[in-house]
């Protein structure tokens, strides 16, 4: 789990990127995910720093830089401590 600030967490692996919100492209990801229903705003009110996107289609807007969720992200990452689980179709037993 990685926390994607105020308390709020999401499962690192369901992370595909997380971005700059700045750029045009983002800004009509966030409007095509509010229209859909899939956006989810962790901001409490503050301003947009970065936005993740979820395998899932869904958007997540957060005010943690896109630095420090990277940086949260790469412990969870690490080779020594991904387990193989028997219930992932990913996984190859």
């Amino acid at each position: 789990m990685i926390n994607v600030g105020f308390g709020n967490t999401v499962v690192a692996s369901r992370i595909l990127a997380v971005v700059n919100p700045k750029s045009s492209p983002m800004k009509k990801l966030k409007e095509e995910a509010k229209a859909s229903n899939k956006l989810i705003d962790v901001t409490e009110g503050r301003r947009t720093r970065s936005i993740i996107i979820l395998d899932s289609n869904h958007v997540i807007l957060s005010s943690v830089q896109p630095e420090t969720i990277t940086q949260r992200l790469q412990p969870a990452f690490d080779p020594r401590t991904i387990t193989l689980r028997a219930d992932d179709p990913a996984t190859t037993l």
